[in-house]
Parts: C-alpha cells; structure tokens; sequence
C-alpha cells in the first residue's frame, strides 16, 4: 500500500509517516512493480501501535523503544505516565479554579484581573505577613478566602482569613459546609472554626447540624460557637466537655450564657448535678462543681451547698469557693 492509502486509511497524514520513516519507527518494506516503496500489512499494524501508545502520552521516543526491545518492561513507564498525567491535572486544575475565582470577582478590565491575580498570588505566598494582609484586602473572592482558610496553618493569618469570612457575610457558607465532609481532619476543624465566626442565622443552622456531626473536634467546636449563642442544644456536649477537661473553660462560659435563660439555667443545673453524681474522677468533679459558679437559681445554689459538704476534699474546696463568689 502507498503512502498516500495509508494515509487515508490510517487517518495519519502522509508527512507524519515520513517522519516516522526518518525517525526509524516505521519503514516501509515492499516495493511496487514501479519502484515505489510499499507498506506491508506488517508495517500497518506497526502505525497502529504507534498511534495506540502516543494516546497514553508517550513520546516518540519512549514509542520506538516499547516498540522495538524486547525486554522492555512497560510497568515502570505506565506508572511515570500516570504521575506526570497527575500533576497535569493538577496544574489545570489549578489555573481553572484561579480563573473561576477572577469571574467570580466580575473584573471590569485588565487593571481588575491583575489586581485579583496579584491578591491570590499573594495568599498563596510563602511569607505569613503577605498572605495576611492579602486576607485583610476588601478585594479577595470568596471562594479564595475559603480555600486559603481551609489550608492555612499559621493562627495569625488563619484568625484575619476568618475575619474576612464573616465580614463576607453567608456568601462562603457553601463551599464551607462541603468542606465538613473533608477526609482531612483538620480540613473539617478549620471549616467549622470559620462558620462559628459568621454570625448570620445561616450560619447557626449549619452549626447546629454540625452538632451531631460524625468527628468529635467538629460537634464540640459547634456546641462552643452555639453555646455563645444561647443555643441550648449545645449542653449535653457542653457537659462531656468540662468533663473530658476540653476547652472546660470555654464549655463552662457557654453553659453560662445558656443558662442566661431561667429556664435553661435550672435544666443545667440539674443536669450538672447528675454528672457530678455519676462521675468518679476527682478533677472532673471538681470542674464540674466550678462549672456551677456561671449557672444562676436554687438547684445550683443547693448543689454548691451539698458539694461545700462532699467527702472529696477538693470537690468541696472548690464548691465553698464558688459559693462565695456566688455570695459577693
């Protein structure tokens, strides 16, 4: 077959079988009656491996030798494909979130799209100081304030990108909530760290579906942002904190704002008082019982008096004290 057939047939043009003919990859074997060089049926099924591997990626090169050493073994090739195939992904991937955030900005011209560039540049930079004033810029997208809070280790810059979310309003309530479904740990803890900064009423809701969230760190971060609230759904896990001796003290001030309500304060009492007697480690007894000093009315003021009596000496020390700041 001539080469303009193959050509056609192949759907390779002619001047890439030449170039392949130069570069030794496949050379054609017949001759025709007139003295024209003819491809065998041989060197056909040869273009169509060609083809076949340069669809994986490979180079020409790496082509001819898959093709022409017989202790070639393609396995150690595939695997670098796959890498390098993922770091391209990565890298478009990468330039495609960067353009959806400069649309998301709705630039107005070239002077808007280089200041955005310039912002993102910025927060991804290796200097704390800049990504920290990137985040405290008015002109950063959302949906950048939300990547760089979810990956930011650094608590300086970490607390100005929070600003910047709930200065945002509920814009970036979206792509946060996805967040709490992050295989990473520390993905989720963060995510719910920058929702409890938001104070709109979106926020609180999201939080309190958070409240029974499957990662521990994620429902007692919620539980301390809806304790602030007055949320009073907040106490059982409130409670378990104080106990568990994490952020007690924190626990304990949002169990006292709850307990801002009449109501509220006597259910936590009560339920203070039960802790206190089913809970047999000495120190977490003696949190609880100071736990009582924020919780207004008569069933913690009977509890104070009672645990002033406690056979534990630290748990009574501790509840004659809160006593008498109770008393002041």
């Amino acid at each position: 077959m001539l080469i303009g057939d193959v050509a056609r047939r192949s759907g390779v043009s002619a001047r890439m079988l030449r170039h392949y003919d130069s570069l030794g990859l496949v050379r054609p074997t017949g001759r025709s009656g007139a003295g024209y060089r003819e491809y065998s049926d041989g060197d056909i099924r040869r273009i169509f491996h060609i083809e076949s591997l340069r669809s994986l990626g490979l180079s020409l090169r790496d082509v001819k030798r898959a093709l022409d050493d017989p202790a070639f073994a393609p396995a150690a090739l595939v695997d670098d494909l796959m890498r390098r195939t993922r770091e391209r992904i990565a890298r478009e991937t990468e330039l495609l979130t960067r353009l959806q955030r400069i649309d998301a900005a709705e630039p107005s011209g070239w002077e808007d799209v280089l200041q955005v560039v310039a912002l993102l540049q910025a927060l991804g930079s290796e200097s704390a100081g800049r990504r920290q004033r990137a985040a405290l810029s008015a002109e950063v997208p959302v949906a950048a304030l939300v990547e760089a809070a979810l990956h930011e280790t650094e608590p300086n810059v970490a607390g100005a990108l929070q600003w910047a979310l709930a200065r945002s309003g509920d814009a970036g309530l979206a792509p946060l909530a996805e967040a709490l479904a992050s295989p990473s740990p520390e993905v989720r803890k963060r995510a719910v760290r920058c929702i409890a900064e938001i104070p709109e009423d979106a926020a609180t809701v999201l939080l309190e579906g958070a409240l029974t969230h499957a990662d521990l760190a994620v429902r007692r971060h919620a539980a301390l942002a809806l304790g602030a609230r007055g949320v009073p759904a907040t106490v059982p896990t409130l409670i378990d904190m104080v106990v568990d001796e994490s952020n007690d003290v924190d626990a304990a001030d949002a169990l006292s704002t709850v307990a801002s309500d009449p109501a509220q304060a006597e259910a936590i009492a009560g339920e203070l008082v039960h802790r206190l007697a089913h809970v047999t480690d000495s120190a977490a007894r003696r949190r609880l019982a100071q736990s009582l000093a924020g919780i207004p009315g008569a069933t913690a003021d009977r509890a104070l008096d009672e645990l002033s009596r406690d056979e534990d000496r630290g748990v009574a020390v501790t509840a004659q004290y809160v006593r008498g700041l109770r008393a002041q």
